[in-house]
C-alpha cells in the first residue's frame, strides 16, 4: 500500500472538526441546471504514520442532508432517494492512498449507502502549510451514480433527458484536528 509522504504531518490519528469541514454534493437537474446541497452532521478520522496518510474513515448522517429547499430535502430524505428511516448513515472507509502529482493523492475506498457498497476513488490534496501546523487540511471530489447505490427515483422528460441526472459530484474540504486534542 503507498502512503502519501508529507514531512509535516506527524505520526497519529487526526479527527475531523465538522465545524472547519464541508461535505458537499451537485447534480444535474432538468439536464441544464445545477442543484447543489451539503451534509451538516458527519464526522470522520485521517490516519497517519511515519511514511505519511495511511487511511480515512467517515460517518454521515443522512438525515442532515440539505439543499436549501425543505420540500426537495423532505423528498431525499424519503424512500424514493436515501431512506434515513432505515439507512441513517452513510460510511466511507479508505483501502488505499496513492501518491499522485505534485501534492495530490487519490484514496480508494468503501462507500456505502443504503447498504449498498461500491468503490469510490477520490482525487485529493493535502494543503498544509506553516500558518495553520497544528491542522490537517484536505480537499477532495469524486463522483457516483445514485442508481448504483439504489438511489433509482428517476422521471423522464419529453425531451428524453432525466429529470435528475444519475451523475452525482462529490467535494468535500476536511479540516482535521489530532485527536487527543478533540
Amino acid at each position: 500500500m503507498l502512503r502519501v509522504r508529507s514531512t509535516s504531518i506527524p505520526p497519529g490519528t487526526w479527527t475531523i472538526d465538522p465545524a472547519r469541514s464541508r461535505i458537499e454534493f451537485s447534480v444535474k437537474h432538468l439536464m441544464v441546471a445545477t442543484v447543489r446541497g451539503r451534509f451538516t452532521a458527519f464526522e470522520g478520522t485521517v490516519a497517519s504514520d511515519a511514511v505519511g496518510l495511511s487511511r480515512a474513515t467517515g460517518i454521515v448522517q443522512t438525515a442532515s442532508i440539505d439543499t436549501s429547499e425543505p420540500k426537495r430535502d423532505e423528498h431525499l430524505r424519503g424512500p424514493s432517494f436515501l431512506d434515513v428511516d432505515r439507512s441513517p448513515q452513510i460510511h466511507f472507509a479508505s483501502r488505499r492512498i496513492e501518491r499522485g502529482g505534485g501534492e495530490g493523492f487519490r484514496v480508494v475506498g468503501d462507500l456505502t449507502i443504503k447498504g449498498v457498497t461500491r468503490e469510490l476513488a477520490l482525487q485529493a490534496v493535502l494543503r498544509n502549510d506553516s500558518v495553520d501546523p497544528d491542522r490537517l487540511h484536505v480537499g477532495a471530489h469524486g463522483e457516483i451514480m445514485r442508481s448504483a447505490f439504489g438511489l433509482s427515483w428517476r422521471e423522464v422528460l419529453e425531451a428524453a433527458g432525466a429529470l435528475v441526472s444519475d451523475r452525482v459530484m462529490v467535494s468535500l474540504e476536511v479540516v482535521a484536528v489530532p485527536a487527543a486534542s478533540v
